[in-house]
């Protein structure tokens, strides 16, 4: 299995490309100053969850990385937030179509963090 199998890469990518386009439309100070930070955050929500995968024979590893990528997501929500709360982002469809995505990816990431701390506790 690839870690391009993962619901939660599938969605993160998804969500990086939708951010980068987003971004590319904002005024041109946001660009460098929100638009690079909601940038980075999605792309290292999706770095930390390969990252994690490469790591996930040692449980501990790859527990830290993927609560890395759920503070990250959080991250990617609070800036997206943040541009919609000044008006620098103005599409209302593009705000709430990403914030859900967003959303979703972090109850995922919730969901999966629980699943791989269980198998961790549990003998094998």
């Amino acid at each position: 299995m690839s870690y391009k199998k993962l619901q939660i890469w599938v969605l993160a990518r998804e969500i990086v490309i939708e951010v980068h386009e987003m971004s590319l439309k904002l005024p041109k100070f946001e660009m460098f100053e929100e638009g690079s930070q909601i940038r980075k955050s999605s792309k290292t929500t999706k770095s930390a969850i390969v990252e994690g995968y490469g790591r996930r024979k040692y449980k501990q590893d790859w527990i830290k990385f993927l609560v890395y990528a759920l503070s990250s997501n959080d991250e990617t929500v609070d800036h997206l937030d943040n541009l919609w709360d000044t008006k620098s982002l103005i599409e209302e469809t593009v705000y709430k179509t990403l914030k859900a995505k967003i959303e979703s990816l972090g109850r995922m990431l919730n969901g999966f963090l629980k699943t791989v701390e269980q198998e961790h506790q549990s003998p094998k």
